[in-house]
């Protein structure tokens, strides 16, 4: 019985210790970065939490030293985690992001001592620590999302949570347009990239088709891989953004669900659907812990998967537009050759060119004229630079 307890105790002295080897780490790493942050209430509540951590380490102290064992050495730099060279290239709110996931792991890890360590006074530690990670944890939440940390719940804080919440409501939000506006964005691209290209080749070769030809299909397809592969990493990165920022809320309703529910409720109020209504919505989606989730972070973040762009489907009307706006100066040399193919693909670009500027009205505010011309003479001073250009680099080749 006696070689039991031993090995108990021994296996909660390693607990204890990696515990405060860990809260340590946290204060250095708290500590340091509120040195270096030029924002006043970053560097507050980065002290604040360094402050915590060291109050953490020493409740682990006391408690290894009533378990008879010495305490050990220190083990990390002076900086903590602040100096990892992830959190040097990232920056600040890198920084932060880093700190948000080491505190729920922080918070797992204890959860799981709750249930493994035996040790009363130990697990009187862990609840007053958990409670803290928790804090810690939705303090780093709201200074990633540029927002003053607010205190517990209470009608104070929800009065300013409203007229916070006003405010946002008033901001204009991303706007998609969907792979129409990916379409006419491509044909403009390419149209205006290769009418570049056979403007200045036409100048550089009276005119020759062969040469004409030759560059602006090989720039048609550089610039119709480059659009589609751009376009399908830009929708693929912006997804990815969203599952991240959707697992950060899902561990934010894990470790605080009433806090989640007032907050997501107070969002539906500025709507102007009244208290009762809103706190029985919230209650029939908390039912559901993924559609509350994704009812949260459309409220929160201004973010929801409707609103995404298809990666495959952003890359094929990127490339393909791109390609078919590219095809248009270049089809007079089929059949075509000199300065009557010029000046034919001149005015066809310029044709394309205000339509695709008049196209562009589909998707803005303005009226479809305006937008035409105004494409219309970006194109046209295009095309003369280029020509202008191309002919100066003829005859430096000559």
């Amino acid at each position: 019985m006696a070689q039991t307890l031993s090995q108990k105790e021994q296996k909660v002295l390693e607990a204890l210790h990696e515990n405060w080897q860990a809260e340590m780490r946290g204060f250095h790493t708290y500590n340091t970065l509120a040195e270096r942050d030029d924002d006043a209430v970053r560097k507050q509540t980065l002290r604040h939490m360094a402050e915590a951590e060291a109050q953490h380490a020493a409740l682990w102290a006391k408690r290894i030293r009533d378990l008879g064992a010495e305490l050990p050495k220190y083990d990390g730099k002076l900086t903590g985690d602040a100096d990892t060279l992830v959190n040097r290239l990232g920056g600040p709110q890198m920084a932060l992001r880093r700190l948000e996931i080491d505190e729920s792991r922080d918070i797992a890890r204890y959860g799981q001592q709750l249930k493994e360590l035996g040790d009363e006074p130990s697990i009187a530690i862990l609840h007053k620590v958990i409670a803290d990670e928790q804090e810690h944890y939705r303090e780093l939440s709201e200074l990633i999302r540029h927002r003053y940390p607010r205190p517990p719940a209470n009608s104070e804080m929800a009065r300013q949570e409203l007229n916070e919440l006003l405010t946002r409501r008033n901001r204009p939000g991303r706007q998609t347009a969907g792979w129409i506006g990916d379409a006419i964005y491509g044909v403009n691209d390419g149209l205006g990239a290769i009418f570049g290209i056979v403007s200045g080749v036409s100048g550089a070769t009276l005119g020759n088709s062969h040469w004409v030809l030759l560059s602006g299909i090989a720039g048609m397809i550089a610039s119709a891989l480059s659009m589609g592969s751009g376009a399908y990493l830009a929708a693929k990165s912006e997804r990815e953004i969203y599952e991240a920022e959707l697992t950060r809320e899902r561990e934010a309703i894990e470790m605080n669900g009433p806090e989640a529910r007032e907050l997501l409720s107070l969002y539906y109020q500025v709507k102007g659907i009244p208290r009762d209504d809103a706190d029985h919505v919230v209650e029939h989606l908390a039912e559901d812990t993924e559609q509350f989730t994704r009812a949260l972070a459309a409220e929160r973040l201004n973010m929801s998967e409707d609103g995404l762009s298809q990666p495959f489907v952003s890359a094929w009307s990127g490339a393909l537009s791109t390609a078919v706006g590219a095809f248009i100066p270049i089809v007079p040399f089929f059949f075509m050759t000199g300065y009557p193919a010029v000046i034919v693909s001149a005015i066809v670009s310029l044709i394309a060119h205000f339509a695709v500027g008049a196209a562009k009205s589909l998707i803005t505010v303005r009226s479809w004229w305006a937008s035409g011309l105004e494409m219309t003479l970006v194109g046209a001073v295009e095309g003369a630079a280029t020509y202008v250009i191309g002919i100066g680099l003829g005859r430096l080749g000559a």
